[in-house]
C-alpha cells in the first residue's frame, strides 16, 4: 500500500499559538488491508480493544501506523495580552511667602523728617503748633506674594495711638497731644482665599481708629503698594520724636 501521504513531499507545519489556549498534538492513525477478505481499513485515534487489535496486527505484519505528538511546557502564569501599569508621581513644594523690602535695614526706616507745625508768631492762637498738613509715605515692592492660602495682615505696635512721643514732658491735654494717629492702605493683585480664578485688585486698610486688620488670600504674586497717611491731628503737637512700628505679615496657612 502507498504511504498515507499521497503527495511526493510531506510538509509538516509547526504552529505556535502564543497566548492562545490550544490542544497539543497527539495523533495516532492506522491503515491497512484485512487479510483473506482483502478489505481496506483506516482507524484514527482508536482506543481500548480497537487500539490493542491494531497494534497486534502490526506485530503480525498487517497494516501501518502514523503517530504525531507535540508537547511544550505551559506558561508559568496566566497570559496577559494587555498590561497596564500606573506610575504614581509625587513631589513636594514648600509653602513660602515673599516680600522684597530692600537690601538693608535702612530701606524699612520710614522717616517723615520734620513734621511741620505752625510756628509763626502771627498765627492765631487756635492754630499755633498745629500740624501744617498730613504726613504721608508711599512704599512699593515689585515682588510680593505667597504660594498657598495665606493671611495678609497689617498691625500698628502702638495701636490706635499711632506714632507716639514717649518723652513729651508736661502739656495741657485740652490743647496738645503727644501722638499722631495714622491710616494705612495696602493694594496688590490676588484672589480670595480658596478661590481658583484670575487675579483682581485686592486691598487691606487699617483706619486711624484701628490697631490692625487682616484678609485671607489664595496664592498670589504681584507688586504691592502701601500708603501711610497721618491726617492733621485735632490738637497741637508737643515737641519731640514720634515713633511707631507698622508690621506687614504674609503668612501661609
Amino acid at each position: 500500500m502507498k504511504t498515507l501521504f499521497r503527495g511526493a513531499v510531506a510538509a509538516v507545519a509547526l504552529v505556535s499559538m502564543s497566548g492562545v489556549a490550544h490542544a497539543q498534538t497527539n495523533e495516532r492513525h492506522y491503515a491497512g488491508i484485512i487479510p483473506i477478505v482483502n478489505i481496506p481499513y483506516t482507524s484514527t485515534n482508536p482506543s481500548g480493544l480497537a487500539l490493542l487489535g491494531l497494534e497486534v496486527g502490526l506485530l503480525a505484519g498487517v497494516g501501518t501506523r502514523y503517530t504525531a505528538e507535540a508537547d511544550a511546557p505551559s506558561n508559568t502564569t496566566t497570559a496577559t495580552p494587555t498590561v497596564t501599569v500606573a506610575f504614581n508621581l509625587s513631589g513636594t513644594v514648600t509653602k513660602d511667602c515673599s516680600f522684597y523690602a530692600g537690601n538693608n535695614a535702612n530701606a524699612t526706616n520710614i522717616d517723615f523728617g520734620v513734621i511741620g507745625v505752625r510756628t509763626g508768631n502771627n498765627e492765631n492762637v487756635n492754630d499755633a503748633f498745629d500740624m501744617v498738613g498730613p504726613a504721608e509715605a508711599e512704599i512699593e515692592s515689585l515682588t510680593a506674594g505667597c504660594n498657598f492660602n495665606n493671611t495678609v495682615s497689617l498691625a500698628k505696635t502702638n495701636g490706635i495711638q499711632g506714632m507716639v512721643n514717649t518723652a513729651p514732658g508736661g502739656y495741657d491735654t485740652n490743647e496738645f497731644q503727644a501722638n499722631i494717629p495714622y491710616e494705612v492702605d495696602a493694594a496688590w493683585t490676588g484672589v480670595a482665599q480658596n478661590a481658583v480664578t484670575t487675579g483682581s485688585p485686592q486691598s487691606l486698610s487699617v483706619a486711624t481708629n484701628q490697631g490692625s486688620n487682616s484678609i485671607g488670600q489664595g496664592a498670589w504674586r504681584s507688586a504691592m503698594q502701601i500708603d501711610i497717611n497721618a491726617p492733621v491731628a485735632p490738637l497741637a503737637l508737643v515737641a519731640g520724636t514720634y515713633q511707631d512700628t507698622l508690621t506687614l505679615t504674609l503668612s501661609a496657612i
